[in-house]
This record gives C-alpha cells, sequence and structure tokens, in this order.
C-alpha cells in the first residue's frame, strides 16, 4: 500500500527511483534529464517559486477561492475536495511582498476568470522544511483498482458485471491503438501525423488518453514557450499555466464552463492548429513530441512494472489479465465509469475517503502539510485537512491594487476530514463509429468529468 502511495509521487529534488516496465527505449531518468536540461524552461522543475518555499520551512501563504464563504462562516468548517490532490484543500501558492500577497499566475487565472468567488488567504506553519514530492494522478490507476476489488461487494452483481463489460469494450474498442502506443515507447516510431489521429480516435473509449493526451501537450507549451508572457512569470519562478488553459478552452466548446478531458482529442491537423494559435514556434515540432512522450506515459502508466513493453499486447488480453499487467490503466478506467452508476453519489464516500485516508497517512509520515500536483509543479498546492504539526491561520481577502491581495478579516476555520459532497455532471451518450480501426462490441460513452484528475470536485475548487 505505502509503496503503491510512494510510487505515485514524484520528488523533483532527487533522481527518478520509479520502477517501470522492461523494454523502454527511454528510461525515466532519461526524460527527466531532457527536460530539465533540454528546454526553455527545463530549469523551472527543480527550482521554482513553489517548491523552493517548500523546502525553505518558512511560514507559506496560499489562495483558495469559494463561491460558499457564508457557509464557511457559519460552520467554522471547512471539506476538502477530491480531485488531482485526492484529498486536499486546493489552493495556489502566494508570494507575500512589500505591496502585499502576490498571487501565482495560476491565482491570478482564477480571481480573473471567476469573479463571483470570495479569495480566502490561508498561512501555514510548518513543522520542518518540506519535501517537494508532488502527487501524480496519473499514476493512481493501481490505487483506484485495489480500492474498486477490495469495497467490491458494496456493488450489486449486475453492477459489477455492468462495470466489467464497459471496461473490456472500451479495451477492445482502442486496443489497437495501445500496442501502437507500446510499439512506440519500445522504439518502433510510427508515423507522428497518424499517430495522434489514432490517439484522438481513441479517447472516447478510453478517456484516460484525453487526460494523458491534454497533459503532455501542457508539458510541452509550459517547457517549450519562450513567450514574453512565458518569460516573465519564468523571472519569480513559475510555469505558465494561462498556456495549458487557452488550449483547453480553444481546443472544446464549453470547456471553459466544464473542464472536461474526456472530450479532448484534436486530431493532428486541429493539434497543429491549435498550437499555432497559441505559440506558432512551437508547432511544427508538437506531433513528433506527443507520439514519443505519451508512449512512454502510456508505457509507465499503464502497465505493471513487471511487463516487458516490447512484448505485451492489449489485443485478445481478458480483463483478469488485464488487471494484473495492466493495473494502471483498468484501475482509471473502473473509477471513471463506476462514478456514474446511479448508486455512486451513496457509495462515493466509501470508495474516495478510503483513498484519501491513505493519502493522509503517507503524507503525515512524509511530513506533508501542502501537497501539490506533481505532473509538474505548476502551482496547484493543497492543504492537508489532518497534518497534526503545522499551525494554519485563515483570512477573508480583497484584491488591491496590481493584482495584489490583502487579508482583510481573519477567521476561524478547522480542517474536517471529510469530503465535500459528491458531484459529477451529466454524461453525454453516443455510439462510437467503426473509424480509424476501432470498433466498439457495446455503445461506448463519453464520459463527461471535472478537470482535477477528473474525478469529481466541490463547487469552491476550480
Amino acid at each position: 500500500m505505502r509503496a503503491e502511495w510512494e510510487h505515485a509521487h514524484t520528488d523533483y529534488t532527487r533522481p527518478a527511483q520509479r520502477r517501470i516496465p522492461a523494454s523502454l527505449a527511454d528510461s525515466e531518468s532519461d526524460w527527466r534529464h531532457y527536460l530539465e536540461s533540454s528546454t526553455p524552461n527545463g530549469w523551472l522543475i527543480r527550482h521554482n517559486a513553489m517548491t523552493d518555499a517548500l523546502a525553505s520551512g518558512k511560514p507559506m501563504y496560499l489562495l483558495h477561492t469559494t463561491k460558499h464563504i457564508d457557509a464557511i462562516r457559519t460552520s467554522q468548517q471547512l471539506h476538502v475536495s477530491t480531485g488531482c490532490l485526492v484529498g486536499a484543500l486546493y489552493c495556489s501558492p502566494l508570494v507575500s511582498e512589500r505591496e502585499g500577497l502576490r498571487p501565482h499566475n495560476l491565482g491570478t487565472y482564477l480571481m480573473r476568470t471567476k469573479p463571483s468567488v470570495t479569495p480566502m488567504v490561508f498561512e501555514i506553519t510548518p513543522d520542518a522544511p518540506i519535501r517537494s514530492k508532488g502527487i501524480d494522478y496519473l499514476h493512481l490507476g493501481p490505487i483506484h483498482l485495489r480500492t474498486y476489488l477490495h469495497y467490491q461487494s458494496f456493488l450489486t452483481p449486475a453492477e459489477n458485471d455492468r462495470l466489467d463489460r464497459a471496461v473490456l469494450a472500451g479495451l477492445r474498442a482502442a486496443g489497437p491503438f495501445l500496442d501502437i502506443a507500446l510499439h512506440n515507447a519500445a522504439g518502433h516510431a510510427t508515423s507522428a501525423p497518424e499517430f495522434i489521429d489514432h490517439l484522438a480516435a481513441a479517447v472516447p473509449a478510453v478517456p484516460f488518453l484525453g487526460y494523458l493526451y491534454f497533459e503532455v501537450l501542457s508539458e510541452y507549451l509550459m517547457l517549450h514557450s519562450t513567450a514574453p508572457e512565458t518569460k516573465s512569470y519564468a523571472q519569480v519562478g513559475e510555469l505558465n499555466n494561462w498556456l495549458c488553459k487557452r488550449l483547453a478552452f480553444t481546443a472544446v466548446k464549453g470547456m471553459d464552463q466544464l473542464f472536461d478531458l474526456a472530450l479532448f482529442n484534436p486530431c493532428h491537423h486541429r493539434l497543429v492548429q491549435l498550437i499555432e494559435g497559441i505559440e506558432p514556434a512551437l508547432a511544427p515540432g508538437v506531433a513528433e513530441y506527443v507520439r514519443r512522450r505519451l508512449s512512454h506515459l502510456c508505457a509507465r502508466t499503464m502497465l505493471h512494472p513487471s511487463q516487458d513493453t516490447a512484448s505485451f499486447t492489449f489485443q485478445g488480453t481478458d480483463l483478469g489479465t488485464l488487471q494484473q499487467a495492466a493495473p494502471g490503466l483498468v484501475g482509471q478506467m473502473v473509477f471513471r465509469e463506476m462514478r456514474y452508476f446511479p448508486r455512486y453519489p451513496q457509495l462515493y464516500h466509501c470508495f474516495e475517503k478510503a483513498k484519501a485516508l491513505e493519502v493522509w497517512n503517507y503524507w503525515n509520515h512524509e511530513g506533508i502539510p501542502t501537497p501539490f500536483n506533481g505532473t509538474l509543479p505548476k502551482g496547484e498546492i493543497g492543504i492537508n485537512p489532518v497534518y497534526p504539526r503545522a499551525g494554519v491561520r485563515a483570512w477573508i481577502a480583497e484584491p488591491g491594487g496590481k493584482g495584489y491581495l490583502h487579508p482583510t478579516e481573519e477567521i476561524r476555520v478547522d480542517f474536517a476530514p471529510h469530503l465535500a459532497s459528491w458531484w459529477a455532471p451529466p454524461r453525454q451518450r453516443e455510439v462510437q463509429n467503426a473509424t480509424d480501426g476501432l470498433r466498439a462490441e457495446t455503445t461506448l460513452r463519453a464520459r463527461r468529468s471535472p478537470m482535477n484528475g477528473g474525478i469529481p470536485v466541490c463547487p469552491s475548487s476550480p
């Protein structure tokens, strides 16, 4: 159990430690070295303002936005949301300067695009320097699967059967692409445009691929951008989150209302158009980057480390074998399918609280009062609600000149070890056409799911 949570975290101050499947053309260390040393903004992976603040051991200031300040005042309690941080209060960093508290560019985005929210400022005083270990939600698949199997008896036989059939249908439809991705991860390159088109067609069958696709492109943009805006953020130790938002909002209609990465699947032609519209100089290299990076991450996040990337195939493999050989992928698929069961609002706390309890225990043992999203240290940081050795103070704040925040009223709030109420948007159902080599045996459903790792989040979280 602890080993799984360790595997799901990345420490950017140390060499890569994860066990990975055999026959990968590039190791995790190879990619880390490339990203840090061969991209314009790669130095920010190790030396960014957020992780430097964690390592300092000094008090940290975090911004949280909420639509429910009156309820918080009345109850004097805060519940945490699930999401990319599993069970933490979603925040972004603040830097204390003479003019006030300066938001991270992610916080600036939240303030500008969500004018109806109330900003809250938290001061976290840690008991010691905090390790720069971030949780990477792309690696949570084995934990999702283990949790489901442990509490499988909570579902009816019909619900379990429905889940098996849905997962198998998705895997059978996307199996040819998944094998292409493993083929590429093992070093046998295919045409990048063709790869992107097959990827786009496979996302509706396996929505997790949409999350991988978006995170790979976000990484590409944030690390390779040389735009003046990006350079200005880099000067204060920040990766440029605005690039990712522009990408998502342009790629999917309505994404600004509901951040739904299950719908993120631009084909090659559309992908090039999107990148040209954001930063033209990055368009020529994007398809090849996605081919190499996404293939590598498919093998790393989907397969068990005991597997051989070069010999494994998803096609024709039974579900029992896949649970053992590809727990990362099966877990992500089970996780996304199960939450749309009619009874899941009642079961939500059983499955998600189980994961939250485990990760809280892991963070407490690791000395982490403020976990962050470790796909990259891009400014998504949270508050561990049950950390026993850190002081916490909270204020309501008001924005001032030049975007600075000013705490105006200290309020009493206690962190409750409870998850915010479950919520998920409606899901569109559609029959997949047999295109690009994908042929589903059952109706495939395009999942509509919120941002933070595809997990339902409380309304106050971005």
